[in-house]
């Protein structure tokens, strides 16, 4: 009898032992939520790039998860599981362009879109102190068709210079951007985008002047288009009836076009005349991207 007894006391020694086992092992597995993410405006990025998550937790930012936006703007992924001990204490949510492949496990400086969580819910904007800290509205531009570089009246319709008056002064009200954006201008010439050079200071000369021909240009942004035409377009041309953008970009960026964010357009008429200044009009409701977060 004693021996039933005690093979029946180890069994149930060994049952508890199992129970507890098991038990611990579901107490040592972090419970997760899901994060929901909704965005409208967003663009394919590309094969090089990808979106990325951030919440801010306690003063840190712990990722969310990477997604891709297809060319109708539709998200690969809505739904993000999360720690649910970090996303519940969660008190920001910052979107990010990082690279792809990525082998930085910090975010980049290129916040697009932010906000606080309110209850369990965000919404974010490029506005955000987290983001691009503007919205862009008070934007305004100016511009001249000329070309400097080209000797004087020749091909003056073929070059454009985001200038103010003549003499030149500058022609671009701009906030100033957080590290990670630049601003790029563009004219658009038979539908394809042509850069006229990014630039940060709209008080000096931006970053490229590989179109402009050998003669002095105004210390402004802009570009004459005179020589080493990219494919699909000839030098000169003529910039009447075309377009004329000032894009904000991501940086590093490896697009040739504009990015989605161009809070400055022109309609350049068909009857424009050179070294006549212009007004460019405000575009940020049309092209800024908005997101809510819900937790």
């Amino acid at each position: 009898m004693k021996t039933v007894i005690t093979i029946l006391s180890l069994v149930s020694l060994l049952s508890v032992s199992l129970l507890t086992s098991c038990s611990n092992d579901s107490d040592e597995t972090p419970k997760s939520k899901n994060l929901t993410l909704n965005f409208n405006g967003l663009e394919d990025l590309g094969p090089n790039y990808k979106y990325e998550g951030w919440i801010m937790v306690n003063g840190k930012p712990i990722t969310t998860g990477v997604f891709t936006v297809n060319s109708n703007g539709t998200q690969s992924q809505t739904s993000f599981p999360v720690t649910a001990s970090s996303l519940d204490t969660a008190t920001k949510f910052i979107l990010t362009i990082e690279p792809f492949p990525d082998t930085d496990s910090n975010p980049t400086k290129t916040h697009l879109l932010a906000g606080d969580f309110v209850s369990n819910n965000a919404t974010l904007t490029i506005g955000a102190p987290e983001a691009l800290t503007n919205n862009f509205t008070t934007a305004k531009g100016k511009y001249v068709l000329a070309t400097p570089s080209d000797g004087e009246n020749t091909n003056e319709k073929s070059g454009i210079w985001f200038i103010g008056s003549l003499p030149p002064s500058a022609g671009l009200e701009l906030p100033t951007l957080p590290e990670g954006w630049k601003y790029e201008g563009w004219a658009v010439i038979n539908g394809t985008p042509v850069t006229t050079g990014t630039f940060t200071n709209v008080s000096g000369a931006d970053a490229f002047s590989d179109f402009s021909g050998t003669s002095g240009t105004p210390p402004f942004p802009g570009e004459d288009f005179i020589k080493n035409a990219p494919t699909g377009v000839t030098f000169p041309t003529d910039l009447s009836g075309k377009t004329a953008v000032i894009s904000i970009e991501p940086f590093p960026d490896n697009s040739t076009k504009p990015f989605l964010l161009k809070p400055l357009i022109a309609s350049i008429s068909a009857t424009a005349m050179d070294h006549v200044v212009y007004s460019m009009t405000n575009n940020t409701t049309a092209t800024t991207p908005t997101g809510t977060a819900k937790k």
